[in-house]
């Protein structure tokens, strides 16, 4: 059995720099960029019993993944806006375990959220390109320990979370020989 760590973990913890720089930035926004298509690509032809497939044991299937990403980098999009128009604002934190168990995401057709992933991303890289460097600086504050979270550093966690998932699916399909 594999380490249960590196399963859940791919590509390890997201570990903001100290000092984010331009270069971070760009090859964040790159990553959100291409993560609709390279997800789209992966999964493309995948039948119904891969996408009911655990990446791992006790983990979510294929479909909740796909899902989740679609949820998740929602919120995020909300949080940036709130970010960048409200001074300080405290977020909503969302459970998103109990949002995989929903209906929709242990049945619903994955190319609503790949289709939506399409439109959102687009959406956000345009938001993100046209940012100045003091509007990287803004920020919120997660409810979860008051901590400020910034623009930027927002940016990389969700390019980090954007290859995270990517490589939980990836990864399966080297295991499985798919």
């Amino acid at each position: 059995m594999e380490d249960l760590e590196k399963l859940r973990y791919p590509i390890g913890h997201f570990n903001c720099p100290a000092e984010i720089s331009v270069e971070d930035l760009k090859d964040w926004i790159n990553v959100l960029e291409t993560l609709p298509v390279r997800l789209s690509n992966l999964v493309s032809g995948f039948s119904e019993t891969q996408l009911e497939t655990p990446y791992r044991d006790g983990g979510w299937t294929v479909r909740q993944v796909i899902h989740h990403l679609a949820d998740s980098h929602h919120h995020s999009y909300t949080r940036f806006k709130w970010a960048l128009t409200e001074n300080r604002p405290l977020i909503k934190a969302y459970y998103e375990k109990d949002w995989s168990e929903l209906f929709d995401s242990k049945t619903a057709p994955i190319d609503l959220s790949l289709n939506y992933l399409t439109a959102l991303h687009a959406k956000l890289v345009y938001l993100l390109k046209g940012l100045s460097s003091e509007d990287f600086k803004k920020y919120y504050i997660h409810p979860e320990g008051g901590i400020n979270v910034s623009v930027a550093e927002n940016l990389g966690k969700y390019a980090w979370h954007s290859n995270h998932h990517f490589a939980h699916i990836k990864n399966l399909v080297v295991r499985k020989g798919w």
